[in-house]
């Protein structure tokens, strides 16, 4: 069976998570401008950031302390932490993408290793 790779482009789109009535607003960071900036200059998120493709970030020049999940190419997490201003994130050798939220976030909405979620891109 062969796979559809998903092209993704930056904009907005909605981060669904199971066992959550609520969606979360997702920004997805596709290019290579926006990925480079990702969350640095802001004062906080509301809602989640969407690296693709990624495997590692940093916090150099973050204002906030952030949570970051690495999934795989299905959307799977596989690892969230916790990572506050100024430090190099190690890279995950299965990670195709990285979700970021402000700190605390991630608990909340109950992302944790091995959820499968789900992201609807705005038409």
């Amino acid at each position: 069976m062969r796979r559809t790779r998903r092209r993704w482009h930056d904009g907005g789109a909605t981060l669904w998570v199971p066992g959550r009535e609520e969606p979360v607003p997702l920004w997805i960071a596709a290019s290579y401008g926006s990925r480079r900036r990702g969350l640095l200059g802001r004062d906080g998120i509301e809602g989640a950031l969407l690296l693709t493709p990624c495997g590692s970030v940093h916090t150099f020049g973050m204002r906030f302390a952030i949570d970051v999940a690495h999934l795989d190419r299905e959307l799977r997490v596989l690892t969230v932490r916790t990572m506050v201003p100024g430090r190099l994130g190690a890279p995950r050798l299965r990670a195709r993408h990285v979700l970021e939220s402000a700190a605390g976030a991630m608990a909340r909405w109950g992302v944790r290793p091995g959820t499968a979620l789900r992201v609807t891109p705005e038409a």
